[in-house]
C-alpha cells in the first residue's frame, strides 16, 4: 500500500519556562495517495499543530514524519521550505493573497520560487485559473474581488506546482454559507481529479465532504473512521 504521509510516534513539546506543554502526544497516522481527509477537533485539541507538522511549517519534538517517500522529520528550515513548495498546496481561511498582484499574479508566485521560467509561469497560471472558473478575474486584484473569489485563486495557487497534496486550513472559515458550499464543491472536483487532500476545520457540515474524519482530543486521536455520510455536491440555483 502506497502511502503519502507516515506520521510515526509524532510528540509536539511547547515550553513555558521550565513548564512542558505538550501540544500532541504520541500520533501515528498513515495517508494513501488521493484520500481525502479532515481533521477535526475542538480548540487546544493540537489539530493546528498537526496541520503544521504535516505542512512542513514546524517540526515534530519526537517521531518521524515520511512525505511521499521522504523523512522530513530532522530537515532545516531551508529544506523543509523547498519540499513545501514542491510537494505541498495551501489553502488558508484567510486567503494570504497579496493586494497589489492580480489574481494571475498571485498564482504564478509558487512557481518563482521554483524557478519556473515566465512563460511557463504565465501559461500555467492562465490554466489552472481557467480550471477554477475565474477566467474573467484573472487581471482583478483581491479588493476587486468577493471572498469566494479570493478563496478561487488561493485554490488555484495551491494547485499550482502540481502537489502531491492539497492542505486546506479552515477554507470557508471567512465565508457565508452558500459560498462556502461552492469553495467545497470545487474541492470535491479537485479530490476527482486524483488530488490528495487534508481539511483541518471544526465545522461537521464542511468534514462530511471528505471521505475519512481524524477526530484530535487533548494531543491525541479519539477516533479515525471512515466517513458513511458524506456531503451531496451542492447545485447552485
Amino acid at each position: 500500500m502506497e502511502y503519502i504521509i507516515q506520521l510515526q510516534d509524532i510528540g509536539k513539546n511547547y515550553y513555558v519556562g521550565s513548564i512542558v506543554v505538550p501540544a500532541l502526544r504520541t500520533i501515528s497516522i498513515n495517508m494513501k495517495k488521493n484520500e481525502y481527509v479532515a481533521i477535526m477537533g475542538p480548540s487546544g485539541s493540537g489539530k493546528s499543530t498537526l496541520m503544521n507538522i504535516i505542512g512542513c511549517l514546524d517540526t515534530a519534538s519526537n517521531g518521524k514524519y515520511i512525505l511521499n517517500g521522504t523523512d522530513v522529520s530532522k530537515m532545516e528550515d531551508n529544506e523543509l521550505a523547498e519540499i513545501r513548495n514542491r510537494e505541498i498546496g495551501f489553502v488558508f481561511q484567510t486567503f494570504n493573497l497579496l493586494p497589489r498582484y492580480t489574481a494571475l499574479e498571485n498564482v504564478m508566485l509558487p512557481m518563482v520560487y521554483a524557478g519556473v521560467n515566465k512563460q511557463l509561469r504565465t501559461e500555467r497560471a492562465r490554466e489552472v485559473i481557467e480550471s477554477v472558473q475565474l477566467t474573467d478575474r484573472m487581471d482583478h486584484k483581491p479588493n476587486e474581488l468577493s471572498g469566494g473569489q479570493r478563496q478561487r485563486v488561493a485554490v488555484a495557487r495551491a494547485l499550482v506546482n502540481k502537489p502531491s497534496i492539497i492542505l486546506a486550513d479552515e477554507p470557508t472559515g471567512n465565508l457565508d454559507s452558500k459560498t462556502s458550499l461552492d469553495i467545497m464543491n470545487l474541492l470535491d472536483d479537485v479530490h476527482a481529479l486524483g488530488n490528495t487532500i487534508i481539511l483541518v476545520t471544526h465545522e461537521e457540515e464542511i468534514a462530511r465532504h471528505a471521505h475519512r474524519i481524524i477526530r484530535l482530543i487533548d494531543g491525541e486521536v479519539a477516533r479515525d473512521e471512515l466517513n458513511t455520510n458524506i456531503a451531496e455536491k451542492h447545485v447552485s440555483a
